[in-house]
């Protein structure tokens, strides 16, 4: 089951990079409607989100508190270009963190995955490893990678045209 949820992240993981390919810094924090979610912050999030599952998976944190202050849950979106990491540091970022998590994730079995979730505050939601990484890789993602295609659509911006084998 652990590569298929690494094909299913590493999809939607693409799909984002899709997203944001033609935009700009500024477009990154635009915001159509404020508090809305904008891709900046979307990816730093995602990011962000990789880290906290990752701690459940024993991977040592990486980011600094200023990135985790920024992009935590509950933190909210500024329209500022200066606050953020550029397009090309979020994306290096996001490829980072996707790498250790595949890297960690791929050292596991079935039998890892079926431990309790070390955080136990979230037991009760995922009873499993196997339960978080699921829902944080894919529904998660997915989730986020979402409100970006709606933030293209709310700035006017056409569809994207996926790739081939990218559906």
């Amino acid at each position: 089951m652990i590569s298929e949820i690494l094909n299913s992240y590493s999809l939607c993981l693409n799909d984002t990079r899709q997203l944001i390919a033609d935009l700009n810094a500024a477009q990154m924090v635009a915001q159509p409607s404020k508090p809305m979610n904008h891709p900046a912050w979307i990816i730093g999030h995602l990011i962000y989100s990789a880290q906290m599952i990752g701690g459940e998976l024993a991977v040592p944190p990486w980011l600094s508190d200023q990135w985790v202050a920024l992009f935590r849950t509950g933190s909210v979106p500024k329209s500022d270009p200066a606050l953020y990491p550029t397009k090309t540091e979020l994306l290096e970022s996001l490829t980072d963190a996707q790498n250790r998590l595949a890297q960690r994730l791929s050292a596991m079995n079935d039998t890892d995955l079926a431990q309790p979730l070390p955080d136990k505050r979230y037991r009760d939601i995922y009873p499993s490893l196997g339960h978080a990484i699921l829902h944080i890789l894919t529904v998660h993602t997915s989730y986020h990678v979402g409100q970006i295609s709606a933030w293209r659509r709310a700035m006017g911006f056409p569809p994207v045209v996926r790739l081939q084998g990218n559906r």
